[in-house]
């Protein structure tokens, strides 16, 4: 694949790698880790090898000889597929301590994860990313989101209606489409399922029935934005709560759904507990559905939800891309009072409610007098996050932020 497109995280991952000996870049598959990795170590000398050959694979089962044979500094693709090089790399680390002599990229499947925790705990940095953003789409800076009134203004970003939005939340973020724009949408991400339960999720668990699981998926998009109910998707799918939970804990440790979980305190005591569910990539989500176009996706019954997802999974992005990761809840109590998104920055709550409006209100933001911190935390200002054109407020302590500032 062309680069084309330069990726937020880059300046972050050269920082980081040279304090460390080695630096995994989780994230799902074609999001452009490897594409973005290769143009890091161009003219470097760094070597690089894939564990998806079946030689490189095979060579990896004897660490001693795959390391006289792929020497450091050297980028490791898909390490995930030899868990057995993580405690041969400890030893070379210790060894000579060479920082940014190890790049390492994979999944974040259980097996991977347990070998990093268990091998190079305090010798590696693990950094995540994701489909492209907003910002990297279009070109603009990438900075972590803030309710910061004055940055704001500062971002030099441009416009864009409603019908953009939804283009944008049809189409997601994959380099491939944003690249090459192709034809066939839905197709892409046919073959992208399809590809992740046979690849990613089967190696995970072999047992799993690709079928069912590709109904339980289908579940899963249905209910974008929405508090999860175990029993409901299991009783849908007709597996177990148990079944559900361990498919979920898949999707999520390999970078395709997170969970905002409720933000509550000993103040906040009829806050309900369970976690809302979002996607990383909106196209993903909408196309698992089967939308066919921006149009139809604009005006579905779930147009909300989409925008709600596009809106917080866009925020994760641009702290992600920045080497960090935010700090987000959402509030919603029994008698169904909800503040959609918390964001802690530097010990403040801020509240935010997520519109698809084009006109933002004071009304809106009504809620947000539910937030009720406990030290050391306080409450700062709120935000409104919608589809108006320009940056407002409809009073001191709530702004009016246009979803293309984010």
């Amino acid at each position: 694949m062309p680069y084309k497109i330069k990726r937020a995280l880059e300046t972050a991952f050269l920082q980081t790698q040279s304090k460390y000996p080695v630096t995994l870049l989780t994230g799902p598959r074609q999001v452009g880790k490897t594409t973005m990795l290769k143009e890091l170590m161009k003219g470097t000398g760094r070597n690089y090898v894939t564990l998806d050959a079946l030689d490189a694979k095979r060579l990896a089962k004897d660490p001693a000889v795959f390391f006289q044979i792929h020497k450091p500094p050297i980028l490791i693709d898909e390490v995930q597929y030899a868990p057995e090089l993580f405690s041969y790399i400890k030893m070379i680390v210790d060894e000579t301590c060479g920082k940014g002599d190890f790049w390492l990229t994979g999944s974040q499947a259980y097996k991977l994860m347990q070998g990093v925790t268990e091998s190079l705990a305090g010798r590696i940095a693990i950094m995540q990313m994701q489909s492209l953003s907003q910002a990297e789409i279009f070109e603009y800076e990438s900075t972590p989101f803030a309710i910061d009134i004055d940055k704001l203004s500062q971002r030099k970003t441009h416009t864009r209606e409603m019908p953009a939005v939804y283009k944008s939340i049809f189409a997601g973020g994959m380099p491939e489409i944003v690249h090459e724009p192709v034809d066939d949408i839905q197709g892409y991400y046919k073959n992208y399922i399809a590809s992740y339960i046979e690849r990613d999720v089967k190696y995970i668990a072999s047992e799993i029935d690709g079928l069912k699981y590709y109904d339980f998926i289908t579940a899963v998009a249905a209910r974008v934005a929405q508090q999860i109910n175990v029993a409901d998707i299991a009783r849908d799918i007709g597996i177990n709560e148990i079944t559900v939970k361990r498919w979920f804990s898949i999707l999520e440790a390999l970078g395709i759904i997170f969970f905002l979980h409720p933000y509550s305190n000993n103040v906040l005591k009829r806050a309900l507990k369970k976690p809302k569910l979002y996607f990383y990539d909106t196209g993903l989500a909408v196309q698992i559905i089967g939308w066919s176009t921006p149009e139809i996706t604009m005006n579905s019954a779930m147009n909300g939800a989409y925008f709600e997802n596009f809106v917080i999974s866009e925020i994760y992005k641009s702290y992600f891309n920045d080497g960090k990761e935010p700090t987000l809840y959402y509030y919603r109590d029994k008698e169904k009072c909800e503040i959609d998104l918390i964001l802690e920055r530097d010990g403040v709550l801020h509240p935010i409610e997520i519109k698809k409006a084009a006109l933002a209100t004071k009304d809106m933001a009504e809620s947000f007098s539910l937030l009720k911190a406990v030290y050391p935390y306080t409450v700062g200002k709120g935000a409104i996050i919608c589809n108006a054109q320009t940056l407002s407020a409809v009073s001191k302590n709530v702004i009016v932020i246009p979803v293309s500032k984010i």
